[in-house]
């Protein structure tokens, strides 16, 4: 996306080659390294880089270079080839971890038994050193290879840990295989650790291949919204019907949608009707009724009927496409948390390499008698027990799932810094006008002193008539045909005036009645004071001597508001109604929907200043319009909430976009972020706690209590089980709940 008068880009590429938190570190850090560069971020779960650069002094192509030259890769092609092109990687990548996982278990197997059982029979000791070859440099050899290349940049990561502890037991086996005289020329019985080898990279690659299939779904929410594209539509043109691809189609295209189909793009219903689908924008289950002059968004789904409608909005245009943008954006980007880690991350493979080399020491100088063999042992344990991954993957899994279960629910989170600022809200600020209300004025109530017989006259009045209230009236009388109208016209402050078959009529405010000595009954002043009390908005029909009708009408109270503000009430969280409207107004909206603190008749420069106002108290704020007129008061906010529907939803002017405008959503964000908050911090926590107590562990603290060491095999066992364990605590937020 770029900002063509800063002249900024900011981009998400998918980044190939990371294999643990060290390689992400790394790239942050390069990224970071090339001028230009603003801001960088790198998730290793998402496996994707957010980018804010100066087009003047950087490219994606010199990105790619820099992180090419770090022993990475940027795929910078268009979005959906980059992103086409990394899924087929990360498939080719798992599937080659699958078999190379069964292989290394065919042979580790084997290996184990014969090193248990039959290494005193010379021949199976040479086919020991052959299966372990094979295993270690053909279904292990990615592991060799990564730590080769990050050697050539004087790096580390979890992959040199893996090929120096499986090397170092490699290498001394084959010495003591061809070799042993050398040890027993000192008094030492040389041993084998073929097993050792084999079967740390059997277990290491079991959770390699079981950590790549968990974090696969934690993308799932992304599959399913491109899942909602299909592939080929069907156009009407001089031609008559065919299909095209769906890349094909050009804005002003007619496209025929069949009972059951997906709507391709966005447009407007020309002929035929139906009920569709939208529950991928607004979370509900309930279907749309859609006819003619209807608006239709790309990814809902056309039930029985069937319709044409206009391309409006195409490509990366449509509705779909900036929700899939959002929600890639939003699972990249880091928590503020996630800092601290990264940081850990940076220096955690020197340091592990490092207690490895010193408890090797320690074993050899303290333990004369088995301190080599016990100092080995322990070595390689304490290379392949410490896991930087676990602590890599803490942060952005949960981010990534809590940020998907948010879209599938309606909830669009633009980042995580705004995922984790939700769950501290207790102050909910809401705007009236399309966020309380419906948004557009309806006619609730209407009396007429001569039954309905003018109606019609009415209607056609009102529709000559550009005031915001006539089109509620006219779609409230549901009059066509109407009678002509002879010498209409606009009375600016009144009301609008019009003659039909010579007798004049007026329709207005009523301000001009009394001066007109036009006799009002005593049931409409009834009608007329008692709707005023309720703030009502009034419309006054009359002819030359009469008025004939009072019509009421009012920006009606969505249907879920008084539930959402009781939700929220219940949550200990504050409601405020701030409006630009009458204080009268204001007061009947806030006394339906249960919100008692009310701020009314406040001008939109002075939004901003409320909410200031209330962060001075101590609150931490959200602000809730409509992302245009309260654009102040939301940039002020801690947090700020678009509501809105299709393609009139504003996606990037707030933190969060509720597709549904459906207050109860409010609720279900808080809710969510606390509960990705709380999955967040258990991940930290294990996986502090397992690096923090097995690494003594590994390197032979309990062995003068219980006199055993830790054997490699169990220490890579843990390792894969402490990952996978992270991400399968970070997939059971597909399964919170949002609603009471």
């Amino acid at each position: 996306m770029e900002n063509k008068k800063s002249k900024v880009t900011t981009c998400t590429l998918p980044v190939v080659g990371m294999g643990c938190a060290g390689c992400a570190v790394r790239v942050d850090k390069t990224l970071h390294e090339v001028k230009g560069v603003r801001e960088a971020g790198v998730n290793f779960a998402a496996q994707t880089a957010q980018i804010i650069f100066d087009n003047d002094l950087c490219s994606v192509e010199k990105l790619k270079a820099a992180v090419q030259a770090a022993g990475y890769d940027l795929l910078i092609e268009d979005r959906d080839r980059a992103a086409a092109t990394a899924e087929k990687l990360r498939k080719e990548h798992y599937a080659q971890l699958k078999r190379s996982c069964l292989g290394a278990w065919i042979l580790a197997v084997p290996i184990m038994v014969g090193s248990m059982l039959f290494t005193d029979i010379t021949y199976v000791r040479y086919a020991l050193w052959i299966a372990s070859t094979i295993s270690l440099f053909v279904f292990g050899r990615e592991f060799f290879v990564n730590a080769w290349h990050q050697l050539l940049h004087f790096s580390f990561n979890m992959d040199s840990l893996v090929a120096n502890s499986t090397g170092i037991a490699y290498l001394f086996s084959v010495f003591n295989l061809f070799f042993p005289e050398f040890w027993i020329g000192h008094g030492i019985e040389p041993h084998l650790y073929f097993e050792t080898a084999s079967g740390l990279i059997a277990f290491i690659l079991l959770g390699r291949t079981l950590e790549a299939r968990a974090k696969q779904r934690t993308s799932t929410a992304i599959e399913r919204l491109i899942g909602l594209k299909p592939k080929r539509v069907t156009i009407v043109d001089q031609e008559g019907e065919r299909k095209i691809p769906i890349s094909r189609i050009k804005r002003g295209q007619i496209i025929v949608v069949h009972p059951g189909e997906r709507i391709a793009v966005d447009g407007t219903v020309t002929e035929g009707s139906s009920y569709v689908d939208e529950s991928m924008l607004n979370g509900e289950p309930v279907p749309v009724y859609k006819e003619a002059g209807a608006k239709v968004f790309s990814g809902t789904a056309n039930r029985e009927g069937a319709f044409r409608f206009r391309a409006e909005k195409v490509g990366d245009e449509t509705i779909l496409a900036q929700i899939i943008r959002m929600v890639e954006e939003a699972q990249g980007s880091r928590a503020p948390i996630q800092n601290i880690v990264d940081k850990i991350a940076g220096i955690f493979v020197p340091a592990i390499i490092s207690i490895a080399i010193l408890t090797f020491c320690a074993w050899y100088f303290l333990d004369p008698t088995d301190g080599f063999s016990h100092g080995l042992s322990t070595m390689m344990t304490v290379l392949v027990i410490a896991c930087p991954c676990a602590l890599g993957l803490a942060t952005p899994t949960a981010i990534m799932v809590g940020i998907g279960r948010g879209a599938e629910a309606g909830i669009l989170i633009k980042d995580a810094e705004s995922l984790q600022t939700a769950r501290h809200i207790d102050t909910v600020v809401l705007d009236k006008t399309g966020t309380l209300t419906e948004g557009h004025p309806e006619v609730v109530d209407m009396i007429w002193t001569k039954g309905e017989l003018h109606k019609a006259v009415l209607a056609g009045l009102e529709k000559l008539s550009e005031h915001p209230l006539a089109e509620a009236v006219v779609r409230a009388l549901k009059q066509d045909p109407t009678p002509h109208i002879d010498h209409f016209i606009n009375i600016a402050g009144e009301g609008i005036r019009g003659k039909v078959e010579g007798k004049a009529y007026y329709v207005g405010n009523g301000t001009s009645l009394e001066a007109d000595d036009i006799k009002i009954s005593d049931e409409i002043r009834s009608a007329a004071a008692l709707w005023l009390k309720e703030a009502y908005t009034l419309v006054w029909f009359a002819d030359e001597y009469e008025v004939l009708a009072v019509l009421a009408l009012n920006d009606r109270l969505k249907a879920t508001s008084a539930e959402a503000v009781a939700t929220l009430h219940k949550m200990g969280i504050e409601v405020c109604l701030l409006t630009g409207d009458h204080q009268a107004s204001a007061e009947a909206a806030a006394r339906k929907a249960g919100i008692t603190r009310i701020k009314a008749g406040v001008q939109p420069q002075d939004k901003a200043a409320y909410i200031k106002s209330l962060q001075a108290e101590g609150h931490c704020v959200a602000m809730v319009g409509d992302g245009i007129n309260d654009s102040a008061a939301l940039a002020s906010a801690d947090l700020s909430i678009a509501m809105g529907q299709g393609s009139d939803i504003a996606v990037d002017s707030a933190q969060v976009t509720i597709l549904s405008s459906d207050l109860k959503k409010i609720s279900e964000m808080i809710r969510l972020s606390k509960a990705t908050m709380h999955t967040l911090h258990q991940n930290l926590f294990w996986a502090f706690i397992y690096n923090t107590i097995s690494i003594p562990i590994a390197a032979g603290v309990l062995y003068p209590v219980f006199g055993t060491l830790l054997p490699p095999m169990v220490g890579g066992a843990a390792m894969a089980f402490s990952s996978v364990s992270v991400v399968t605590n970070s997939l059971r937020l597909k399964r919170a709940r949002l609603t009471e």
